[in-house]
């Protein structure tokens, strides 16, 4: 048993977020094994009541650290000055690398875990072994942003791209290995920088079976009416906004014609201005945040997924499949996945696209269920946690 550091740039409890999730699960594999140490950022101040609940969860000291955002984006700035991504000044704290330091002195670090870009900076001057799992290319997902921006923020957003790319490639020279969400992005990263093709690799993410299960009963969280189309994620988080603003004015209208009593629940906490403006169109509700999404999945006719801006796997979709549902999506949202018969077939590029399946999914019924049935065998098959983080737990044990 090893001393392993885990930092992380989110507290990754409760397990309520895409990146949350995998940090999660992550660090259940590694606790398992090894003495963890783990720090994190705290950006949201809902999860500090879940601070003692992580802590229970873990071998060794659990360090959280505030982050208000609204003090962050300031401080990034330096970055300008620097001419360094503005990620990192975002994610730097003196709290932080004071107690990293401390860890170090103290001789408590065999191993470092690192998830997402920002947190090698506390520990790429020590001598012990990383392995950092960068998820996405955030690079390339600034410079998706960018696309979308004019102005000032185009030219912001894309020099974040360019700077970011720099920073992964340093922090790629300096740990023993990287890992992304799935084949795809590694691939990527390896076109980038091609000469650290050995040590790049990928592990899928995976999905919790027994909490994400169809058959447990569910109360019913709609009030009684037509069939209701969900879509779930953090809806402060822009491209959930930009998607759900997307979908809510181009299709939805369109498809309400032809199913006059369908509905469409955006399930979510932190909804943005233009999200909670969404509910005064007919059909349309907006929950905010919610104890458990999973009676918002069980009851609805499908999940809809319709990103128009996505890197890497959404767990949104693979949540929805486990729980027996079929997904209507785009394209960006089910880059990635692995292929499966019948789980890919509600994928549509477009309003009139999406209006049509849509229009099949609720017209026969039948076919949502057939399609949920093969998204539930996909998870079981291919998106399991612990088989699919198994590779990094032999990477770390050939390291120690």
């Amino acid at each position: 048993m090893a001393n392993i550091l885990f930092l992380v740039h989110r507290i990754p409890y409760p397990p309520n977020k895409g990146d949350k999730v995998r940090a999660y699960h992550l660090l259940l594999e590694l606790a398992a094994r090894h003495h963890v140490s783990i720090g994190a950022f705290v950006d949201d101040p809902h999860d500090w009541q879940y601070a003692q609940d992580l802590a229970a969860q873990i071998q060794g000291a659990c360090h959280l650290v505030p982050l208000d955002p609204k003090r962050a984006k300031p401080a990034s700035l330096r970055g300008l000055l620097r001419g360094e991504a503005l990620s990192m000044p975002y994610y730097r704290s003196r709290r932080m690398r004071g107690w990293v330091e401390s860890l170090f002195a103290a001789g408590q670090v065999d191993a470092t875990v690192c998830y997402s870009s920002p947190m090698a900076q506390y520990v790429a001057h020590h001598d012990q072994p990383i392995i950092m799992d960068f998820v996405d290319v955030d690079s390339d997902k600034w410079r998706q942003y960018a696309q979308e921006k004019t102005g000032v923020m185009r030219w912001l957003y894309q020099r974040e791209g360019e700077r970011l790319e720099w920073e992964e490639k340093i922090i790629s020279d300096r740990v023993e290995a990287s890992y992304f969400v799935n084949q795809k992005e590694a691939e990527h990263f390896r076109v980038l920088h091609p000469d650290r093709h050995g040590s790049v690799h990928h592990y899928d993410n995976g999905v919790d079976l027994q909490k994400f299960d169809p058959d447990q009963p569910y109360e019913n969280p709609y009030t009684e009416g037509g069939s209701v189309l969900v879509f779930t994620g953090m809806m402060d988080y822009w491209p959930n906004i930009q998607a759900m603003v997307w979908f809510a004015q181009r299709v939805f209208p369109t498809l309400r014609q032809r199913h006059p009593n369908v509905q469409l629940a955006i399930v979510g906490a932190k909804p943005a201005d233009e999200v909670v403006k969404l509910a005064e169109q007919p059909g349309v509700m907006v929950t905010g945040r919610v104890p458990d999404v999973r009676p918002y999945i069980a009851h609805a006719a499908f999940a809809v997924a319709p990103l128009l801006t996505a890197r890497g796997t959404q767990n949104k979709v693979l949540e929805a499949m486990a729980m027996g549902k079929a997904v209507l999506a785009t394209p960006q949202a089910m880059d990635g996945l692995t292929s499966y018969p019948e789980t890919t077939q509600w994928v549509a590029d477009g309003v009139e696209g999406m209006v049509e399946q849509a229009h099949t999914l609720l017209s026969q019924p039948q076919q949502a269920v057939v399609s949920g049935a093969a998204g539930r065998r996909c998870v079981q098959e291919h998106y399991n946690w612990s088989a699919n983080i198994a590779p990094v737990m032999d990477k770390l044990e050939a390291l120690l």
